[in-house]
């Protein structure tokens, strides 16, 4: 049995929404020091940006604040 190729929808892009798309991307990636930033897609478009952040703690000033 062969299977058929999977076909992507067909979508036009709206330079604001694009610009938009890159303005919001650059400002979670500003705000972020350590983490990810994901970006999900539905039908060929952005529907969210999730930012996760890590937050370190490094032993030696942590033993030095007591």
């Amino acid at each position: 049995m062969m299977s058929s190729p999977l076909t992507k929808p067909e979508v036009n892009y709206d330079e604001a929404v694009l610009a938009a798309v890159n303005a919001a991307i650059i400002a979670v990636q500003r705000d972020t020091g350590y983490g990810s930033i994901e970006v999900t897609i539905h039908d060929g478009r952005v529907t969210q940006i999730e930012r996760r952040e890590k937050v370190r703690f490094e032993q030696s000033k942590l033993k030095s604040s007591k």
